[in-house]
């Protein structure tokens, strides 16, 4: 594990207005970070989840988004008929579907410095087409040119899908559509074309248990059309081999691409998550399918409060990355409830994948 050179707790829910009188807030996390250009600013696209302050006895509310109405409508659920998968998740009885029991939305923060917050913008992003029912989550910025691109997941009755949009101002949206499909989401975007293509780091979520978790490459001409998909990298320890997927957009540097993936400690326990931590990936610049070297240990784990103590405990789940000198920001969620910072030392970081195997499955 890397020593953090700084640490702080930025956003916690309590910072975030409810988008309505009737809802509360109970995650400002997962946030998209990317350096704007003006100054040492840094914008945040921060997921905020909400759920129906109301409560009725024997019953449990389950929030949507009516995306022809733009609104969130709350389905009142006999507890009889749903069973707890874990604090996100119920399933209903009667046909073994999944709702959750929030619903997301993204908002904008912007940071003077990256260290600390600035305004919290009245700019949201909210669900508007059928695949984002159940919310919008997990936004991941890359600035490609003079436009930031950001992939987000887009929840429905359909399943987790990845969607992208873009702006170059974080106060209008342009939206791109789904660009993968059911069950996929964790998807990043490398900032420069690669030999003449745009590539993407995505996470599969099938629901066919064949293989443990795994991350997958794509290639595309133009960041809407995916294809030419192939493996990447599946989980290597006790530490990422219940679930696997991008974390931090690549980063270049001269030993190679860089980038920060999160994992998942395998639980047996109904309703228990399992800590999450992260580790770190060497890519070949002009091959990144060739893993040149990964971390054979967590570069970060669970060590501060907010990590800690949650909606969802024991979780640091990094979304957002920008360089400063011979530093590196690494923006997080904690504990699906809030969003932390950490700085860590960029060649501290290199050398965590020194002499280590790719320690792929196939």
């Amino acid at each position: 594990m890397l020593k953090r050179q700084f640490d702080a707790c930025l956003i916690r829910p309590g910072d975030i207005p409810a988008s309505r009188d009737d809802l509360e807030v109970v995650g400002a996390f997962n946030p998209g970070a990317v350096a704007t250009g003006n100054g040492n600013e840094v914008a945040l696209l921060v997921r905020v989840a909400e759920r129906p302050r109301e409560q009725r006895a024997g019953y449990t509310p389950l929030p949507r988004w009516n995306v022809d109405a733009g609104e969130v409508v709350v389905d009142w659920v006999a507890d009889d008929e749903l069973e707890v998968v874990d604090p996100r998740i119920m399933q209903q009885k009667r046909d073994g579907l999944w709702r959750l029991t929030f619903t997301s939305h993204i908002r904008v923060v912007r940071s003077p410095d990256g260290r600390s917050i600035g305004a919290i913008d009245d700019t949201l992003f909210v669900p508007q087409e059928m695949y984002e029912e159940f919310g919008v989550e997990d936004p991941r910025i890359t600035r490609i040119g003079g436009t930031f691109y950001f992939t987000y997941v887009a929840v429905s009755r359909h399943g987790a899908a990845t969607a992208l949009a873009s702006t170059t101002d974080f106060r209008t949206f342009q939206r791109h559509g789904l660009i993968f499909c059911p069950e996929n989401k964790d998807v990043v975007l490398f900032p420069e074309q690669i030999n003449g293509e745009y590539v993407a780091i995505h996470r599969p979520n099938p629901s066919s248990p064949f293989n443990m978790p795994e991350m997958w490459l794509a290639r595309s001409p133009d960041l809407v059309n995916w294809g030419r998909h192939e493996h990447f990298l599946g989980g290597a320890g006790s530490w990422d081999t219940g679930r696997i997927g991008a974390g931090t957009p690549p980063i270049r540097t001269p030993a190679g691409w860089l980038a920060i993936y999160h994992g998942n400690q395998k639980e047996t326990d109904p309703g228990v998550v399992g800590a999450y931590a992260a580790g770190a990936l060497l890519m070949d610049l002009e091959n990144p399918a060739k893993i040149i070297r990964r971390s054979p240990e967590p570069v970060l784990t669970v060590t501060a409060e907010h990590e800690r103590v949650g909606f969802v405990p024991n979780v640091v789940f990094p979304t957002g990355i920008v360089e400063r000198g011979d530093s590196l920001l690494v923006y997080c969620g904690a504990a699906d409830s809030a969003t932390g910072v950490v700085e860590l030392s960029c060649q501290e970081l290199l050398v965590t994948t020194s002499g280590t195997e790719p320690g792929r499955y196939i």
